[in-house]
């Protein structure tokens, strides 16, 4: 494997490893509150999730999961958009895990910050580099012969397209 084909590599298992561990970390409990009510009443509890604390967090980390699949379905000028907008996920996912951190009583929130981060170091990767890696090829791309007429001229020509 050569080193483009290594950094390409890379770049995906970080954002795809960084955005599931962020995922699994929002889908956790982050804070649970314990009310405690007269006799003979139970205390209530209530549990909050980090997508409850932070809504659309696991949506942003499923955002960066199919960022990680865009890297390796795009090339050129196109994969560096895809490389910015993981560099913004991770950001956010960054962002809310830190800021979590200080409204948490577990260690989740610090979790998804580092998976923010991942996907962040794949995401600037990809922008700095990522022009430069190789590409799916167009190997099973259609491509039509010169003797084989076009659809509309087969029509035109009244002749049924789909009988071949």
């Amino acid at each position: 494997m050569n080193v483009r084909r290594r950094a390409l590599a890379l770049a995906v298992a970080l954002c795809a490893v960084g955005a599931a561990v962020a995922w699994f970390a929002a889908t956790r409990t982050w804070n649970e509150t314990v009310i405690h009510r007269v006799a003979p009443l139970p205390p209530s509890t209530t549990r909050e999730t980090g997508n409850q604390v932070m809504p659309g967090l696991a949506a942003l980390a499923v955002v960066g999961l199919a960022g990680a699949g865009a890297v390796l379905a795009t090339r050129g000028f196109g994969r560096r958009l895809v490389g910015v907008l993981l560099v913004l996920v991770g950001l956010g996912l960054a962002g809310a895990g830190v800021a979590g951190v200080g409204a948490a009583q577990t260690w989740w929130p610090a979790l998804c910050a580092a998976g923010g981060l991942l996907v962040l170091a794949g995401g600037l990767s990809t922008v700095a580099r990522g022009q430069r890696w190789p590409h799916m090829g167009t190997r099973y791309d259609r491509r039509p012969s010169a003797r084989e007429p076009d659809a509309w001229t087969a029509l035109d020509r009244g002749e049924d397209p789909t009988l071949r």
